[in-house]
């Protein structure tokens, strides 16, 4: 846990401190570019990536998507969602939508800090939020939302043997992801992409 506190610190020192500023449309580079551009200003997301403190080191918290679901479904992802009105800044819409899919209380996550902007081919601009989190009770996946719940070791994150490239073909066009296989589960896509992103920070090799 020594070690794992002093990336958690390490870690605190490079992220934001307060949340990115939107950019306008014009601006942004989509992960990937669709067929038709989007005609709308990008609808603002966040993703909570929870360092959940475990007694044998901190771990990251991942959900595996309902298949009842219309969009990514049975896909992993970060618990999260788009920002509502009512949420006061980007940090709450994360902690709302976490006790909403797997009964994070609020009151276990400490926020630690912000990661840049990330625009999605689907027209999303996500903001993740990092938080240490001490959880006071099991995660339980709310089944309208969430088929399962699980958890990768932060080491296995950030280790670069850990990542591979998935490809995906849109429209005939090909592109592809980081992946990672972790028991059974397959994280490519968005989740992958910023779970690498995280994972390079921490180390240092690039900077918000």
């Amino acid at each position: 846990m020594a070690l794992d506190t002093h990336i958690i610190d390490l870690l605190t020192e490079k992220l934001l401190r307060e949340p990115p500023s939107l950019r306008p449309a014009r601006d942004l580079v989509p992960d990937w570019t669709p067929v038709i551009p989007a005609t709308r200003p990008p609808v603002p997301a966040a993703v909570l990536i929870a360092l959940v403190r475990r007694p044998e080191g901190h771990t990251v918290l991942y959900t595996e998507r309902s298949p009842d679901l219309r969009a990514h479904s049975g896909q992993v992802a970060f618990p999260g969602g788009k920002v509502d009105q009512d949420d006061v800044n980007v940090a709450a819409a994360a902690l709302r939508e976490a006790q909403e899919e797997v009964g994070l209380a609020q009151a276990d996550a400490n926020v630690l800090g912000y990661m840049p902007t990330y625009y999605t081919g689907t027209n999303y601009l996500i903001t993740p939020v990092v938080a240490e989190v001490s959880p006071s009770g099991p995660f339980v996946p709310n089944p309208g939302e969430v088929h399962s719940v699980f958890e990768v070791p932060l080491a296995r994150i950030l280790d670069a043997g850990t990542y591979g490239r998935f490809r995906i073909s849109r429209a005939g066009k090909e592109h592809s992801t980081w992946q990672i296989d972790h028991d059974g589960h397959l994280i490519w896509g968005i989740t992958a992409n910023l779970t690498r992103q995280f994972r390079d920070l921490v180390l240092g090799e690039v900077r918000p």
